[in-house]
């Protein structure tokens, strides 16, 4: 029922339409599974100062579905940027520290979803594979 909800909140803001809710949704679903696979990629490469590299592909991948793809990628990266604040700030004490890395973290996230090259925040020394 709730998924219906936000359906329809968003075909109404987004101003979709008939037939194109469809393909609107279809987008943010990929788009979710592209962060998604950015996100288990990163764990996966586990190397040193790879997080932006990774924000900008997840958004980059998720913008390149269109619409509904931008949205989930706009969603997500502002609630992971707002629960890690919080767990940053009331559970590990990290203020100044913490707040500069989301800083960086949604200038990755923005170049990504403008369709620039997610290279450029390319670590050395990264494996091929990712």
């Amino acid at each position: 029922m709730r998924l219906a909800v936000v359906i329809v909140v968003c075909s109404l803001f987004l101003g979709v339409s008939g037939d194109s809710w469809y393909s609107f949704f279809k987008e943010a679903v990929q788009g979710t599974w592209d962060l998604w696979r950015a996100y288990r990629d990163n764990l996966e490469a586990g190397h040193q100062n790879s997080d932006r590299y990774f924000y900008a592909r997840g958004n980059f991948e998720a913008q390149q579905r269109g619409s509904g793809g931008i949205w989930a990628a706009k969603i997500i990266s502002t609630g992971r940027k707002y629960f890690q604040g919080l767990l940053n700030r009331y559970y590990f004490g990290i203020t100044d520290h913490g707040l500069e890395h989301l800083e960086s973290a949604r200038k990755a996230e923005e170049w990504g979803r403008s369709g620039k090259d997610p290279n450029h925040f390319r670590p050395e020394g990264l494996p091929e594979k990712f």
